[in-house]
């Protein structure tokens, strides 16, 4: 390796480390883009620190094709020798006039026509748009799709609670009591009692001293992330959490800091090493992460908050109403753990709780914080009295039926069980409502989401950008009210076009 290349290296760890302040070892030619330890997120910031002190211009396109360091090394110096000219700013003929149009009009903004483009692609490869599907009715077990009965599996209705007949006259039974919407921020003027209600009643549940509710379950990682850090503090999250954490961190103005995926030793070297350097320190998780279906390791997550002094926030969107007895979440479904232990439960209503929204649960001192301070609360009107009704319901039904959790988790089981058997790549899935069938090409997954329609399974496709190309995905949300009989038709039509699709693959020209 020439000088040239170590000095590219030297100024390529600078700038990871001033991404993502983690010791790299040795890094060379061979060592793949991957063992940098960068999210998606952070591998852009690193770009961008390159771009600012080499004076060069990589384009998204370039670093999607980068696989070992080595290739950004070729692409860095047939830059900076002009071998390689800088990608063009934007590939419309008349650069000028296209410059012009991206100052003002919105659909001639490069990520307008990203979109485009990225819609147009689907089409040319013959492929029906899988999004914006039209259901008719309450998306259950079962669904249809633009006129067609078809088994369902993109909904995360957990309990099968959206469409019970309590949670429709409760609901009712709010509008008619309280209108439509309350009208009001509840600081000043909406509060009704079916909002004190839900927020007991989650608190109850979870095992904390109180609660507040927001209209909007991405709203409330944003807000109150947004809100309780600041540019004094870092903030250290799983690689895989919730683009709502990162907004929320990007808000606050903290350093931000992934680690790897439930890799907890790397997150305890890195609190060892930056702790003391930051006035607060927030460690975020999932509970049960909504792309892999898989646990976080809650005991040692507290026990390093505690060692080091941190607050804790656990999103359990997807693991409240799935893990504990009777739906009470994380907290329950580990022996011995204190809820108290946890600063920030985040969870929201719209999948277990069959409602839309979202809550923070924790102490008082924290919940009455929030109720008085924080924008995404104290200037947004208050939950709607349908909304709150249908969730505090959904919490009683749980709470009286903790079979119907245990059904959910029979069906999840029986579905990874059988998946997994048939060859079906499920990742890190526990078997909790949430599997995914990793196919790891875009095209690939799209052309068997359609395949599955086409015998009447609706399961929708994660491709890239929202995961990484070679993790591409179908996501299946398994649900109580799923029979046996449906669990194991869809995992043998599964694994039946799965078998095809690969087929198809090999067979391809190159």
């Amino acid at each position: 390796m020439i000088s040239t290349d170590q000095n590219f290296i030297n100024i390529l760890k600078t700038a990871v480390y001033d991404v993502n302040p983690r010791e790299l070892g040795d890094v060379n030619a061979s060592t793949l883009i991957s063992e940098l330890g960068l999210d998606s997120v952070a591998m852009m910031e690193v770009i961008g620190v390159l771009e600012e002190n080499l004076s060069i211009q990589i384009s998204d396109k370039e670093v999607a094709t980068l696989s070992r360091v080595g290739d950004l090394l070729d692409l860095i110096r047939d830059r900076i020798s002009g071998r390689l000219p800088d990608p063009p700013k934007a590939p419309d003929p008349m650069p000028v006039e296209a410059k012009e149009r991206e100052c003002c009009d919105i659909a001639s903004f490069p990520e307008v026509r990203n979109i485009k483009e990225r819609l147009e692609e689907i089409e040319r490869n013959g492929l029906r748009n899988p999004y914006f599907h039209i259901h008719e009715g309450t998306a259950r077990n079962r669904s249809v799709i633009d006129g067609v009965e078809m088994l369902n599996f993109s909904s995360y209705n957990y309990l099968g609670f959206s469409g019970h007949p309590e949670v429709i006259a409760a609901a009712k039974e709010a509008i008619d009591r309280y209108g439509t919407s309350v009208s009001a921020s509840r600081l000043v003027s909406g509060e009704r009692q079916i909002h004190r209600d839900l927020e007991q009643g989650l608190a109850r549940h979870i095992g904390v001293e109180d609660a507040v509710v927001f209209v909007s379950g991405h709203a409330t990682n944003v807000t109150t992330i947004g809100h309780l850090f600041d540019k004094d503090d870092v903030i250290l999250h799983d690689s895989l959490c919730h683009d709502s954490i990162l907004q929320g961190i990007y808000l606050s103005g903290a350093k931000r800091i992934p680690f790897r995926h439930a890799d907890m030793s790397e997150l305890q070297q890195l609190l060892s090493r930056l702790r003391n350097r930051y006035r607060r320190a927030l460690i975020c998780s999932e509970g049960l992460f909504s792309m892999d279906g898989d646990i976080c390791d809650l005991p040692r997550l507290i026990e390093l908050k505690k060692r080091f002094q941190c607050n804790l926030i656990i999103d359990e969107a997807h693991s409240i109403g799935v893990l504990g007895p009777a739906g009470r979440g994380l907290s329950h479904h580990f022996p011995g753990i204190d809820p108290a232990d946890v600063d920030l439960w985040m969870g929201t209503l719209s999948k277990s709780l069959a409602s839309c929204g979202g809550y923070i649960a924790g102490s008082n001192p924290l919940v009455r914080y929030l109720k008085f301070t924080a924008p995404g609360f104290l200037y947004s009107v208050g939950m709607s009295p349908p909304n709150a009704a249908a969730a505090f319901k959904s919490l009683e039904l749980m709470q009286r039926h903790p079979e119907i959790v245990e059904q959910l988790r029979q069906r999840s089981k029986l579905f990874l069980d059988l998946a997994r058997s048939s060859g079906v790549n499920t990742g890190f899935s526990a078997g909790a409502a949430v599997i995914p069938a990793i196919i790891g090409n875009s095209i690939q997954c799209m052309m068997l989401s359609q395949a599955l329609a086409a015998r009447k399974i609706n399961v929708q496709p994660i491709v890239h950008p929202a995961v990484e190309e070679n993790a591409a995905r179908l996501r299946f949300f398994i649900s109580a009210a799923h029979t046996e009989e449906e669990i194991r038709y869809a995992v043998q039509v599964l694994s039946e076009e799965l078998k095809k699709s690969r087929q198809s693959a090999v067979g391809s020209p190159q």
